[in-house]
């Protein structure tokens, strides 16, 4: 019976390989990337997660390729699974569109962990220090000790200002 799967365990084996290198490779890219343009190292953590998480994605899609899994169920569904990515990142209250503002949060805000902020918001402007970014949520550390979590598709829509507020 062991000879029957050899060829799978041995592509399985390639694949689990590959997936390793690619892993290693990418998570030095996102190193190099983040001492380059000196970002702080708690949002390289962000885009390794991404990076980590779409690369295990696609291993496993071969690996089940490999295991004999119908190529028109497969192509199903990855192409289920790139429709509700695509219709997600116009979506301004899902999920994925949280893990997207994150993404856009690394590479081209200004705010990073540490730098005190204003919000402006009409209602309610929250000032404090930027205490941490995540996939999904930015924490804002009030003078008063209160932490406040904004979600991170609300924190790009809104204007913010760095340093004291009035």
């Amino acid at each position: 019976m062991m000879e029957e799967y050899k060829i799978e365990i041995i592509e399985s084996i390639v694949i689990l390989f590959l997936y390793l290198i690619a892993r290693f490779a990418l998570n030095k890219a996102v190193e190099k990337v983040t001492l380059k343009f000196t970002h702080q190292q708690a949002r390289a953590k962000i885009i390794r997660k991404f990076v980590n998480f779409f690369l295990l994605f696609i291993g496993l899609q071969f690996l089940l390729f490999v295991w004999g899994v119908e190529q028109s169920e497969l192509v199903f569904f990855i192409s289920s699974m790139l429709t509700v990515l695509g219709i997600a990142f116009f979506a301004q209250w899902s999920i994925i569109s949280n893990i997207t503002s994150a993404l856009i949060i690394f590479f081209s805000h200004p705010a990073k962990i540490g730098d005190t902020i204003t919000v402006l918001d009409k209602d309610y402007s929250i000032i404090g220090k930027v205490s941490d970014i995540e996939m999904f949520f930015i924490t804002i550390q009030t003078d008063d000790g209160e932490k406040i979590t904004i979600p991170n598709n609300v924190f790009i829509q809104k204007m913010v200002k760095q340093g004291r507020g009035s």
